[in-house]
């Protein structure tokens, strides 16, 4: 049969028309899935938002009880009159016998610029809700002093040994190699403020708003400098020391060794069990994630080969959520996924890193400056030191 230009114009005809139905067709398609994605999507990161809420809730309800159970410290005759002789000088300005009282309890002069040290019980208390209040703090070394600097000696190699007969000679042997680490000091202040008024009332809790005022303001100013801080009269955080992506055995003390997670602002699963296993084994065991909430919203996401998801929740009195099986530091210091960024940290920060208090917080009342309110002027020394860089990993989101 003949076929003439007509029925190839219908044949044609009817190709773009099936073509426009399935144009048609196939963008509702392509709509209907993208809609679908958007909203599962959106479900996801609200989901994915309220497991942090529900996670942080846990740990939250967890440090109160710890807080609820932890016992009273006991007073001695000496220590008791101090800490009412500081109570009547922060509610009415008192200051008479304090000095003595002050040297008396805890061995402490008065300020050649003003103030008085507050009580053990006061001083210790601000340490324990500075630790509640800073993920620094918490998992981070602590070492209290009473001189106004820190340092430390450490073995960082060298033969001091070796293998000898029964009658042969003993060689002398090689020099181990001394280190002295030096903590970073800087004086940390606050000046909290208050009414006469409620410092008249004798149902407020003085010395308890003073230690929750302070350990915020603080904590806020210590757990940056622990991470980030140079080191010009503060601490020298843990992300200001040098890095090199050489491994322990070739990488120079007091370096700190980061991974590249191979892609410009994003990581892996893979790079979460890398980071893991640069860790050696002896560290591996008290070893903490640290990131800060949107990285860890990331994490939540990730999976290994077999679909499993990384991330588990605790789901115990106790029992923190983990990555891995390690548990997650939670600092919003810690830098934003972005492009080279440190957004990750791994290791057994105790060892690693340690935080030095000095003992005693001073406090100097002042009427005067800002009438009719009373304020604090609260300082502390307080510094930070790199004790082992072979303890904790950085993951650099980079090429």
């Amino acid at each position: 049969m003949a076929i003439d230009e007509k029925d190839i114009g219908e044949v044609a005809k009817e190709l773009k028309g099936a073509f426009e139905d399935f144009k048609k067709s196939n963008d509702k398609e392509l709509e209907s899935i993208k809609a679908e994605k958007n909203k599962l999507e959106e479900k996801t990161n609200q989901l994915n938002e309220k497991l942090g809420e529900i996670d942080k809730l846990k740990a939250d309800l967890e440090k109160e009880i710890k807080e609820f159970k932890r016992p009273g410290g006991t007073k001695g005759t000496e220590v008791s009159a101090h800490k009412k002789a500081f109570g009547q000088m922060l509610r009415k300005g008192i200051e008479d016998g304090l000095g003595d009282l002050q040297q008396k309890a805890i061995q402490v002069a008065v300020d050649g610029d003003g103030g008085y040290a507050a009580p053990e019980d006061l001083d210790t208390t601000l340490l324990e809700l500075l630790r509640d209040e800073s993920p620094m703090r918490e998992v981070c070394g602590s070492i209290v002093i009473g001189a106004s600097g820190y340092k430390k000696l450490v073995n960082i190699g060298g033969a001091g040994s070796g293998w000898v007969g029964e009658t042969d000679a003993r060689p002398a042997t090689g020099t181990p190699t001394i280190a002295q680490l030096t903590a970073f000091m800087g004086e940390i202040y606050s000046n909290p403020q208050a009414t006469q008024q409620s410092l008249d009332d004798i149902h407020f809790d003085v010395e308890g708003w003073l230690a929750g005022e302070v350990s915020r303001e603080f904590a806020e100013k210590e757990g940056s400098a622990f991470l980030l801080g140079d080191g010009v009269n503060k601490p020298k955080g843990i992300l200001a020391y040098a890095r090199a992506v050489t491994a322990d055995k070739t990488r120079a003390f007091g370096t700190l060794q980061n991974l590249k997670s191979g892609i410009a602002g994003g990581f892996t699963g893979d790079n979460i069990i890398d980071l893991i296993y640069s860790l050696k084994k002896g560290y591996r065991k008290n070893a903490v994630f640290m990131m800060n909430t949107l990285s860890l919203a990331k994490v939540r996401k990730l999976k290994d080969s077999e679909g499993n998801y990384l991330w588990q929740p605790g789901l115990q009195l106790d029992q923190p959520s983990t990555l891995l099986a390690h548990g997650i530091a939670e600092n919003e210091d810690m830098p934003d996924v972005a492009a080279d960024a440190n957004a990750i940290m791994f290791g057994d920060f105790k060892r690693g890193y340690a935080i030095v208090d000095r003992f005693g917080t001073r406090v100097l009342r002042d009427p005067y400056t800002n009438k009719p309110n009373v304020g604090f002027y609260t300082t502390k020394r307080v510094g930070g030191m790199l004790l082992d860089s072979n303890a904790i990993k950085v993951l650099t989101l980079s090429l």
